[in-house]
This record gives C-alpha cells, structure tokens and sequence, in this order.
C-alpha cells in the first residue's frame, strides 16, 4: 500500500508541474498576443494535431520503423563487437579506437553522404539511426562484460566450462544492468537519429512534416510533431525499462530507491 501510494505522488508532482506549464504557457500566449507562428497557445498546437490525426498516424509509422530498425541493428553489431573488444586485445586495440572516432563524427555531416550512396529510401534513416544508437550500447556493453568479478570466472574455470558456456551462464548476465543502461540511452538517440535523416532528405516522416511546417509558417504543426516525438521517445524509453525489470527484477528495488 505504502508503495503504490509513494509511486503515485512520485507520478503526481511531475504532472502538476506539467499541467501548470502547459496552462501558464496558454495564459501567457493570449495575454500577450503573441503571434502564433512565433509561438503558438497549447490549444492551438492541438488543434493542429487534431486536423492532422489522420496523416500523423502514416507519417509516426514512417519514423517509428526507421527508429526501431536503426535501433535493432545496433542491437545486432554492438554486442558482437562488445564481445570481441573484451575477449581479444588486439580487436580492443584495433577496433575500439575507430568506433571512437565514429562517434567523434557529428552524424549531421555523415547522414547527406549516406543518403547519396545508399539513396533516399527509409532504409538510409535506418543507417543513419544506427549510427547515433550504436556507440552507447557496445561502450556499456563492453564495460558490462569486463566488470565480471575474477571470483565468478575463477568458479567457472574450476568447473571446466567452456569460453561460450562462461559468457552465457556468467559474463553476459553480469553485464546485463550495463546492456540495458545503453539501450535505454540508444532508443532516444535512435529516434533522434532518423529524424536527423528526415531533415536531410524525405518525403515522409515526422521529421520531414516539422521541415515542410516551418517552411511553411505553421509553427503550430512543428510543434504538434515535436511533442509527438518527445512521446514517442518516452513510450520506446519505457518499453526498454519494462523489459529491462522482466529481464532483471533483482534490479528493480534499487531503481525504486
């Protein structure tokens, strides 16, 4: 009981204060007339989003499936990479600096280049997404993998089991807090990422309609996309929390703290 009602005022002070903001920014709007293309009521923002429900839904389809690819491929390189990077030095020295050096890259450079070599299409947002998500996920990973105590190694040795059974039955689980530590900072990033793409060139996607709308003087519509985004990254941000206390429950008191 205690538990519920703490998570529930834990939940009520950030929605008051949002709810608060959202109705000093509504009073402020019309007291001074600011002109809604600089910056627009709340209601008018959602009157926007209201005439636009319908072609919203195609354009979040869009940039969710290139977040979500860009974000699984991340998934699928860097923790081989991880891997490689704990349990071969020389893959550690030869690979860890370049993955540096690829992260040193503002991918705001790279994504025009991407997209004129592999093409406009979603699959270069994809790319694009990959890029930003990827250096989180095989740094806390690789981190996760080489924090195994000695003492649990030492154990497994003794049992005579073998590289693949250690890294399944031991380092791996060990390393798990650090995995989904990287995967929850990936998953903002990667919507970042394909919106990135958008910018660059696209004929769909939330990224592209904030383009188009600020062209065009609809700051209202921008905005609407942007308060999108931002729930969309909270939901993907919370989906990989709830996977992550299905994975590991014994971290789930900590994090309550």
């Amino acid at each position: 009981m205690r538990a519920s009602v703490r998570s529930l005022s834990r939940s009520a002070v950030p929605a008051a204060t949002l709810a608060g903001a959202i109705v000093v920014w509504e009073l402020a709007s019309r007291g001074l007339r600011i002109p809604k293309f600089i910056m627009p009521a709340p209601s008018e923002i959602a009157a926007e989003a209201w005439e636009w429900r319908y072609r919203f839904l195609g354009h979040t389809w869009v940039t969710l499936y290139e977040t979500l690819g860009g974000f699984a491929l991340s998934i699928v390189v860097a923790v081989p990479l991880a891997t490689l990077i704990v349990y071969s030095p020389w893959m550690r020295r030869a690979i860890y600096p370049l993955i540096v050096l690829l992260q040193a890259v503002p991918k705001i450079a790279v994504a025009p280049v991407l997209l004129l070599v592999i093409g406009y299409g979603e699959f270069s947002k994809v790319i694009v997404a990959f890029l930003v998500a990827f250096f989180p996920i095989v740094v806390d990973t690789a981190t996760g993998l080489a924090a195994t105590p000695p003492e649990l190694l030492e154990l497994s040795r003794s049992y005579r089991a073998s590289a693949l059974k250690t890294f399944v039955k031991v380092r791996f689980p060990m390393a798990l807090p650090f995995f989904f530590s990287g995967l929850k900072v990936a998953i903002t990033l990667a919507v970042i990422g394909a919106v990135v793409g958008e910018f660059i060139g696209s004929d769909k996607g939330l990224g592209y309609v904030i383009l188009s709308a600020t062209s065009y003087w609809k700051t209202g519509l921008a905005f609407a996309s942007m308060i999108l985004l931002s729930v969309i990254a909270i939901v993907l941000f919370g989906a990989v929390c709830l996977v992550e206390r299905l994975v590991c429950p014994w971290l789930a008191p900590a994090a309550e703290e």
